[in-house]
């Protein structure tokens, strides 16, 4: 017990469910100390997998000393408070996406951090699946030669009911609708492959089916990375059923392209690699989420094993909040945006 990470879990709603998996998974290294939610309840079903675990309604009852890590499962808008409040209390953070809800919030963060010097990272689990890694790879040795474009697609479900919480659907608390909660896993995934900061952002959103709620329900934008490669962008979430998401990157060389959890690279006058990543779906909770939670959380704590710096840090989580928030902006300006026009430069 003395060798094992002591950890807390902080916001037990729905992606807890996929935590506590992980976290009977990861018996020999983490002791899960806390639950904490301010429905109590939760925080109690939660706490009751692990043995000596504590229900807490306030977070402010971890202190400096009790734990070695949190992960913060909590809404968008309070991810800045919540964050923040361990870190100056020298205690490690790994939170869930986004990093927050304003590029002022981010950037605080991301001071914070420095400041600190805890460890503390994002979660973007999709970034782990062998189709994506693979991808990386050929990019990395060059047989892909030149990238030339990339488009997504997301078309997924969620009814009226899914906004029935006291956040979901709000500006002001979710900080925005079905990009900066749904597609801001594709998003961050072409940025990550493509490893380039975003020149212009031309993007419109609209409410054409979830009427009732304050946010968008369908986004598009074209995107320019410094290269002058266009990423196309499409996204919504008033399909009648989780479509499987799909990515196309377009190389010299060849086009790779991710339906769901396959990763197809097909490279001139080679047989097609396919990696089939379906594994990743066999998992409690939404099967969306995948199990590449895992894989991220794993190495989050070899990192704090070894005095290691955790990777995707918040700067890295910013610069996807950075595209997600453009987005937003060149759709209320209506116009084409430079990055001097939404980013932290």
């Amino acid at each position: 017990m003395n060798n094992k990470f002591k950890v807390a879990v902080l916001g037990c709603g729905r992606i807890a469910d996929m935590y506590k998996k992980v976290f009977l998974n990861m018996g020999d290294t983490l002791s899960i100390c806390y639950a904490i939610d301010k429905d109590i309840e939760r925080a109690q079903q939660f706490a009751s997998n692990f043995q000596g675990c504590v229900a807490l309604s306030t977070y402010q009852e971890i202190k400096y000393g009790d734990v070695d890590s949190v992960h913060v499962l909590t809404p968008h808008y309070l991810h800045k408070e919540h964050c923040s409040y361990f870190m100056n209390n020298s205690i490690n953070v790994l939170c869930e996406k986004p990093i927050a809800t304003t590029l002022i919030d981010a950037n605080y963060l991301v001071d914070m951090k420095k400041r600190t010097q805890v460890q503390y990272g994002i979660i973007f689990q999709n970034r782990y699946s062998e189709g994506i890694q693979k991808l990386i790879d050929l990019k990395k040795n060059g047989k892909l030669g030149k990238i030339l474009g990339v488009w997504s697609h997301l078309a997924w479900h969620r009814p009226p009911s899914y906004y029935e919480c006291d956040w979901k659907g709000s500006w002001e608390k979710e900080g925005g609708g079905v990009v900066i909660d749904q597609a801001i896993h594709s998003i961050d995934l072409v940025r990550y492959v493509l490893d380039e900061d975003v020149k212009t952002i031309e993007g419109h959103i609209s409410q054409r089916r979830l009427t009732s709620i304050e946010v968008e329900d369908e986004a598009d934008a074209l995107i320019m990375f410094n290269s002058d490669i266009p990423y196309s962008f499409f996204a919504c979430n008033y399909n009648v059923r989780n479509s499987p998401i799909r990515i196309e990157f377009t190389f010299e060389n060849g086009v790779a392209t991710l339906v769901g959890t396959q990763m197809t690279i097909k490279l001139k006058n080679e047989e097609a690699i396919v990696i089939d990543s379906s594994q990743g779906t066999n998992v409690e909770g939404k099967g969306y989420w995948g199990n590449y939670h895992e894989i991220q959380i794993k190495e989050y704590y070899e990192c704090l094993k070894h005095k290691k710096e955790v990777p995707f840090k918040p700067e890295d989580a910013t610069k996807t909040l950075e595209i997600v928030l453009g987005i937003y902006k060149s759709s209320r300006e209506n116009k084409k945006l430079t990055r001097k026009d939404f980013a932290i430069i």
